[in-house]
């Protein structure tokens, strides 16, 4: 199987929603690495990196997120699998 990574921005209710731990609980579950961070305009950014069907499945999560999320939108580009993530984590 391909292994990629996928940069993503997500925007929309996403900060204050619990979108950030729920994003680490799925990507975990998927068997994915890589990190999740609020940043300051409002907008959630992810990096992911594992099995590109588990990738995508992770990506069409994004569009919902958790329950008290309200998603308008989600940039994604599609990045080289670079391996240097161990686990994946919420960034500061």
């Amino acid at each position: 199987m391909t292994k990629i990574g996928m940069h993503v921005y997500i925007s929309g209710r996403v900060q204050g929603v619990n979108y950030r731990y729920s994003t680490v609980h799925q990507a975990q579950k998927l068997g994915l690495k890589g990190w999740v961070r609020n940043l300051y305009d409002g907008r959630v950014e992810a990096l992911f990196e594992g099995e590109e069907e588990l990738v995508d499945q992770m990506l069409s999560w994004c569009y919902q997120g958790p329950p008290m999320a309200y998603v308008t939108d989600v940039e994604a580009f599609k990045k080289e699998y670079t391996g240097e993530y161990d686990i994946f984590t919420v960034r500061g």
